[in-house]
């Protein structure tokens, strides 16, 4: 009798199995030598790092443009750091934690003075750890990036073709369903996972898989459900063992569903409500620092500090934490329909000019990170009202960094020192600082006052 064929299905378990076996062999051949490692072992994260602070005069650019940036989001406070390696760092935590409503415009404002060492919702800035997670659990041959996502999940339809990789790169096909303003109206809401991923299952899709980018964060929380199946490992378990230990990042934590609040100090967060014609009230800016991250679990649950933040966006960008093949891997990137040419889409991150990283939105804040793995030169920014969204404080991040890309250790050439014309800079990045500014004024919806109001471009 000849023999059957065997099913895809089950030569990829048959794959998994054997991959599985391969690992802990190889554990078991290590340990002995190793004896019991520190999982907090220090990974060099990049170019090197620097302590001094920056020019004067990039001081003040910066300082305005972050004042700028807090007034247009109508957040009451902000979080910020740049790091020029050579030359200096800036940092900043301008505002209040917003404990309260101003009369007369409903925005936060009042309590505590932001410090630079507060805790704050990363948001979908989380989505670059948990494909971090798959690619460090590829390394380790748990998981095949090219695996079928229905090789793990087998309950959900409408699986047929999408693979792990393709969830990451937003490639899927998957449609997102328009649930944030429910999410604005009912924080403390708690979802169960396949509701949110069976609303994205049921939503059009944008296209075959493969075949077109559309962001997704369902593909994200499908991504979750389908590691967690192949691990048998809860979420808080995998980003502690292959993220947030390897890097030291005592302060990065991801809260339970039922952990409403972050677990440090925090600034209070805001967003604005949907009005009727379904673009943001203005009027009705509501206190969301009360939260269930199970509204977008491990697309965005994720609460950091500004210095875990900056450690994180290096690793991320010199791809430190992984195999050199993986971080190859995460940095073959696909065009992002309707974005500029130098914005592309890795595995969770973005490709952003010569910096590796992206923007984050979770009802109350607004987060963005920036790093090119070659100078060194770096972003992190948050802001606490979501209502702008995410281009929003993806442009603010780029200001500050087209702000800091001529600063010069000797103080003779400054931040934003390019002519009127609008000239590139010396680091020739394919924006000014002028042409960010005027993205962030275009993407502010629920500002503090005048929006005319001019800040120095530079």
């Amino acid at each position: 009798m000849a023999p059957q064929p065997i099913p895809p299905a089950a030569r990829v378990r048959a794959r998994r199995r054997w991959r599985r076996a391969a690992a802990l062999i190889l554990v078991g051949l290590v340990l002995p030598l190793n004896g019991c490692a520190d999982a907090r072992t220090s990974i060099p994260t990049g170019p090197e790092q620097t302590s001094g602070t920056l020019p004067a005069a990039t001081v003040a650019f910066l300082d305005e443009a972050l004042a700028e940036g807090m007034r247009l989001a109508g957040a009451s406070g902000a979080i910020a750091g740049v790091w020029v390696p050579g030359v200096g760092r800036w940092l900043a935590s301008p505002g209040r934690v917003g404990a309260q409503r101003e009369p007369g415009t409903g925005l936060p404002t009042g309590g505590a003075a932001v410090n630079a060492g507060m805790q704050f919702r990363i948001g979908t800035l989380t989505s670059a750890m948990t494909c971090t997670v798959l690619l460090r659990l590829v390394d380790e041959g748990r998981v095949g990036l090219d695996d079928p996502v229905s090789s793990y999940l087998s309950r959900p339809p409408g699986l047929e073709g999408i693979t792990l990789r393709q969830l990451c790169q937003h490639t899927s096909g998957l449609g997102q369903p328009a649930l944030d303003p429910e999410f604005v109206a009912n924080p403390t809401r708690q979802w169960a996972p396949m509701e949110l991923i069976s609303g994205g299952l049921g939503s059009v899709r944008a296209g075959q898989p493969g075949r077109k980018w559309n962001r997704s964060e369902v593909g994200i929380q499908l991504l979750g459900q389908a590691l967690q199946a192949a691990t048998g490992e809860p979420w808080a378990d995998l980003y502690r063992r292959y993220v947030f230990d390897p890097l030291g990042l005592e302060n990065t934590a991801y809260p339970g569903p039922a952990a409403l609040e972050p677990p440090l100090d925090h600034p209070h967060g805001w967003a604005a409500a949907t009005g009727p014609d379904g673009s943001p009230d203005c009027t009705t800016v509501q206190d969301v620092t009360l939260l269930s991250t199970s509204m977008t679990g491990v697309a965005g649950g994720v609460v950091s500090t500004l210095e875990d933040l900056r450690t994180w966006s290096l690793a991320l960008a010199t791809g430190s934490l992984l195999e050199q093949g993986t971080a190859g891997e995460q940095w073959e990137t696909v065009p992002e329909d309707g974005a500029s040419r130098w914005r592309r889409q890795g595995l969770g991150a973005e490709q952003v000019g010569p910096f590796r990283g992206g923007a984050g939105v979770i009802p109350g804040f607004l987060s963005a990170t920036l790093t090119d793995p070659v100078s060194g030169l770096m972003v992190v920014v948050t802001v606490n009202n979501s209502s702008a969204g995410e281009e929003f404080v993806l442009a603010l991040a780029r200001w500050l960094a087209a702000l800091a890309a001529d600063a010069r250790p000797d103080g003779a050439q400054h931040a934003g020192a390019q002519p009127a014309d609008g000239t590139r800079t010396a680091m020739t990045l394919p924006w000014t600082a002028r042409e960010a500014q005027t993205d962030v004024r275009r993407a502010a919806v629920c500002p503090a006052g005048a929006a005319d109001q001019a800040a120095p471009a530079g």
